[in-house]
């Protein structure tokens, strides 16, 4: 597939999802009612097919969760001025929140019903500057291992070409969710 196919294919699929997360609830947070007894893959499921709320970390620096299956998550990011740094680049703190997201909801979606996480250690590599002129990067995050206490994930940055910009790797606290008594 050429670039400019890839970069159709990508843009096309993040509408379809887009769609559907706009005909949802929208950003926000989930009343523990509506996600009471769902696996961290359900509620991942649920939020993107625009069931219950999306993070609205996700709008506010322009990026969508694109699919989730155990174990992985994928997003989809849009690099703009509005993210550069000072030297005209997109700013690593972007990156990382990108990555971060991608890793941590690749872990939550290997989690049981009343189980859920936080990120511990984040380890983000950057090996290629990114500007607006890439019109999307994707972020995929994958499982290393899923344990009680513990998880640790891998992911990749990457725009429609293959180029890969940056790369992250992240250990998390898995814990049992507190009852609100």
């Amino acid at each position: 597939m050429t670039e400019s196919h890839a970069i159709d294919a990508w843009i096309a699929q993040e509408a379809e999802v887009v769609e559907r997360l706009n005909a949802g609830p929208g950003p926000g947070l989930a009343r523990p009612e509506q996600i009471a007894g769902k696996t961290g893959l359900q509620m991942m499921q649920a939020m993107l097919n625009g069931d219950i709320p999306f993070a609205a970390i996700a709008k506010t620096l322009d990026f969508t969760l694109l699919s989730v299956s155990p174990g992985v998550a994928v997003f989809q990011g849009t690099p703009l001025a509005q993210h550069l740094n000072p030297l005209g680049t997109i700013h690593g703190g972007w990156v990382a929140t990108l990555l971060d997201s991608a890793l941590g909801c690749s872990v939550h979606a290997m989690l049981p019903a009343g189980r859920a996480y936080t990120t511990a250690e984040l380890s983000v590599n950057y090996v290629k500057g990114l500007t607006p002129k890439v019109q999307r990067v994707r972020a995929e995050g994958k499982v290393i291992h899923c344990g009680r206490q513990l998880a640790t994930a891998e992911a990749r940055l990457f725009g429609p070409d293959g180029t890969l910009y940056a790369h992250a790797t992240t250990t998390c606290l898995v814990f049992e969710i507190p009852s609100s008594r």
